[in-house]
């Protein structure tokens, strides 16, 4: 086998509170915090003199995890505005699972999200949404209907 699980997935922010904030809204917790830097960093992202803070963010059953990084070397590249439409080629959404979808975003507004279109019902199964946040980061969330 060559896969073991997936472990996590990086996201690099600017505002690292903020981030960290908006997913603990959202009902992650926080693992830890962390600072990252040397020769074993230059190695594993291909970058030079990398220096960065990083927060390890952890669903409640611990089986997922975001990990958010504040890079303070090398800069932060910005490749474009934040409110870029879904279809942009690369990862585009991490999709949560919730139980009550009305509840989340309205706990996640005060935190930066806005939602990209609208809550949109599948058949019977399930209500669905995008909700962009900080550094506009698109973030989907499901609630199944019993």
């Amino acid at each position: 086998m060559a896969v073991q699980r997936m472990d996590n997935v990086g996201i690099v922010v600017e505002d690292m509170d903020a981030a960290v904030a908006y997913f603990e809204e959202l009902g992650m917790e926080l693992e830890g915090r962390g600072e990252v830097q040397g020769g074993f960093a230059d190695q594993c992202t291909g970058l030079d003199g990398v220096h960065c803070d990083i927060a390890m963010m952890r669903t409640p059953g611990g089986h997922g995890r975001l990990e958010l990084a504040r890079y303070r070397s090398p800069a932060v590249i910005s490749d474009g505005p934040r409110n870029r439409p879904h279809n942009i080629l690369g990862m585009h959404r991490v999709m949560f699972a919730v139980d009550d979808i009305e509840d989340t975003v309205a706990r996640l507004r005060p935190h930066g999200g806005e939602l990209v279109g609208e809550i949109a019902r599948y058949e019977n199964s399930y209500l669905l949404c995008y909700l962009r946040g900080p550094e506009g980061i698109i973030v989907g969330l499901a609630e199944q209907l019993h």
